[in-house]
């Protein structure tokens, strides 16, 4: 994982992802700081298969895009559009929903492939339905 996707994603990823060795980039010796030019070269040459990251602008950006294509690994991304407690959570589901059949389609790619992975949304109303049983009661509601 690319060091702008949030550490505490890895943790949750990783408790249902059991199959896959996933690491932060954070995590590895010397990698922080890594300029993404150089991030694929190198994780393709210690034995990575994928990265994931939240970073949409290195495919707008012609010398990360020619390092991406070069080292010949897969690219994972998500946005992240929302901060704090909200912003993680919709990141967990979108990454926990969209990985497990990301990896899946990786796993018989016969080369390269860039995946985008869908979000969720955060609003009130796509994430929840409220009823208040007093004014709209369900049915077989005592009363």
């Amino acid at each position: 994982m690319d060091e702008n996707v949030a550490r505490p994603l890895a943790v949750a990823v990783r408790s249902f992802l059991t199959a896959h060795t996933l690491h932060h980039l954070t995590e590895l010796d010397g990698w922080a700081g890594t300029p993404d030019v150089d991030l694929y070269k190198r994780a393709a040459q210690d034995g990575y298969e994928a990265i994931l990251t939240t970073d949409g602008r290195q495919m707008q950006r012609p010398n990360e895009v020619a390092a991406i294509a070069d080292a010949g690994i897969h690219r994972i991304e998500f946005s992240q559009r929302h901060s704090g407690l909200v912003g993680l959570g919709v990141a967990i589901g979108a990454v926990c929903a969209g990985l497990p059949i990301a990896l899946a389609a990786l796993e018989n790619a016969p080369t390269q492939l860039l995946v985008q992975l869908n979000g969720i949304s955060p609003t009130a109303r796509d994430r929840l339905r409220v009823t208040d049983p007093a004014m709209a009661p369900p049915k077989h509601w005592p009363g």
